[in-house]
């Protein structure tokens, strides 16, 4: 009996939103310097694969100049987590005499991850999701399936090396 492809596909986005779902149960309990600590991993190994991933998605996709792509991915990790890295997001952000914030994490995030931009796009997802406390699911565009899926598989290592348990992420 032939496989329904929609239907399969329909059931992976079930899957992989549930796993997500349930990591971010588990990450909504990290302190602040846990959180700090992955964000820092992710942003060096992205870092250190910024040049390769800028060529391996120009050579996927056919989109773009791979020098130009490296910038894109540089500045998704370095100077992201760099404007970010002393922001609190866990606990009491702010407090004032009228007003107090509280970092809350949301959920899932549904990150639909373009051809143009694939590794640099994917590689900022998952690290601002992660800042945040919230799992993430990477919808990749077909023609970058495999830069994307790189790309998550670097920021996913480096998270699971700087004490996020393994299966804590879902890509």
């Amino acid at each position: 009996m032939p496989s329904d492809k929609d239907l399969e596909s329909v059931q992976q986005a079930r899957n992989l939103v549930e796993a997500a779902h349930e990591a971010q149960k588990r990450l909504a309990g990290f302190d602040q310097s846990r959180i700090d600590r992955i964000c820092e991993a992710m942003s060096v190994a992205g870092l250190a694969e910024s040049e390769r991933l800028g060529l391996l998605a120009h050579e996927e996709t056919g989109y773009g100049i791979p020098a130009d792509k490296t910038v894109k991915n540089t500045f998704a990790v370095g100077d992201v987590h760099a404007f970010f890295k002393s922001m609190r997001t866990v606990g009491i952000i702010r407090q004032t005499e009228t007003i107090l914030e509280i970092g809350s994490p949301r959920g899932v995030v549904a990150a639909i991850i373009p051809s143009t931009n694939p590794t640099s796009t994917a590689l900022f997802k998952c690290l601002i999701s992660l800042k945040s406390r919230n799992g993430v699911v990477l919808s990749p565009h077909p023609s970058a399936a495999r830069c994307i899926g790189e790309s998550a598989r670097i920021m996913s290592e480096a998270a699971v090396a700087a004490g996020l348990r393994p299966g804590s992420s879902a890509a």
